[in-house]
């Protein structure tokens, strides 16, 4: 069984319209990453499969950084 999660938003003011409340805890579930967690636990995943799926994960990062500073020319 999962824990709960609380994402609680509060109007800052008295007149802040609905749009501004939903889009700021759009804004706090993204930074919680509470959606990405939850997709994450949907299914078991051996040990193995997560240190595999990490390993090429910052295998891909360091490519991406290769390439940023490869292609980076001084003026």
């Amino acid at each position: 069984m999962s824990r709960a999660v609380r994402a609680e938003v509060r109007p800052k003011f008295r007149d802040e319209t609905l749009d501004r409340l939903i889009r700021r805890f759009n804004k706090k579930v993204k930074k919680e990453r509470i959606i990405e967690r939850v997709l994450e636990n949907r299914y078991y995943e051996k040990p193995s499969d997560k240190r595999r799926k990490e390993r090429r994960r910052r295998r891909k990062v360091i490519e991406k950084l290769h390439r940023q500073r490869n292609t980076y020319k001084e003026p």
